[in-house]
């Protein structure tokens, strides 16, 4: 029986819960007391300067690594103890800055790994998902191609449809849009905008602003791992802390 969701502060139902999350290596703190929620289906913006936490954020909650203090809820569930491949198994599921395919396997091979290994699909059924998810990214036509010889855009794209073929209740993107010429970066945030219409929880850590604006609902800024703003998109973009904090420029006095 799947355990009954908690309410947020704002009435929604809440997939995740982040309860005063720290952690730091050494004199490096890369998560002060982080809390915040997010609410099933909800697309999250994260943004902050480089070295802000927010990657080390995304491996605070996958289980990557554990937190000195505070806690993580997902799905119903206390998870802050739980290991990454039982994350992975009951929802979670991610990008990576730098896309790391299997690149001697064909792009349908490496679909098929996520949809086994962490969706436990098998058969027929594995390959049916994994042909409608490929699909949706629009890499069926390269579906007999090896992960290595695709373009940026195409691994990109590669690295969303290994993490959907998991089954995610909730996605985490960690600057996807990074590196891509104008026209790509639309045609893979048209790609989001379907995948947040299926109803997938998001939290989207991105640089290209504009990209991540097209998409979320909220958005919470991070600096020295600590959430400094949260809030409606366009009013956190022109908060005078963020423009200080964010983009360098220097707030009124």
């Amino acid at each position: 029986m799947v355990p009954p969701l908690f309410p947020s502060e704002d009435g929604m139902t809440a997939i995740l819960r982040l309860d005063h999350l720290s952690k730091s290596f050494g004199a490096v703190t890369v998560a002060d007391a982080l809390s915040y929620e997010v609410a099933q289906g909800e697309a999250l913006g994260v943004i902050g300067p480089n070295g802000a936490g927010k990657t080390s954020m995304f491996n605070l909650i996958t289980g990557t690594f554990g937190p000195d203090n505070g806690r993580v809820f997902f799905d119903g569930k206390d998870i802050t103890n739980m290991s990454a491949a039982k994350r992975s198994h009951a929802g979670i599921a991610r990008s990576f800055q730098v896309p790391q395919p299997f690149s001697g396997m064909t792009v349908f091979e490496n679909a098929m790994i996520a949809a086994t290994q962490s969706a436990g699909l098998h058969g027929h059924e594995a390959e049916r998902f994994c042909l409608e998810v490929l699909e949706q990214t629009e890499l069926l036509p390269k579906a007999n191609v090896l992960a290595g010889s695709l373009t940026l855009l195409e691994r990109k794209r590669l690295e969303m449809t290994r993490a959907l073929c998991a089954k995610p209740k909730l996605l985490l993107l960690d600057e996807i849009a990074g590196g891509l010429t104008e026209a790509e970066c639309k045609f893979l945030v048209q790609t989001i905008k379907d995948i947040h219409a299926s109803g997938v929880a998001i939290i989207w850590i991105e640089h290209v602003v504009h990209a991540l604006m097209a998409v979320v609902d909220r958005l919470i800024v991070i600096d020295f791992g600590k959430k400094i703003a949260e809030g409606e998109p366009q009013k956190i973009m022109e908060s005078p802390e963020v423009k200080e904090i964010y983009l360098g420029i220097e707030a009124d006095a």
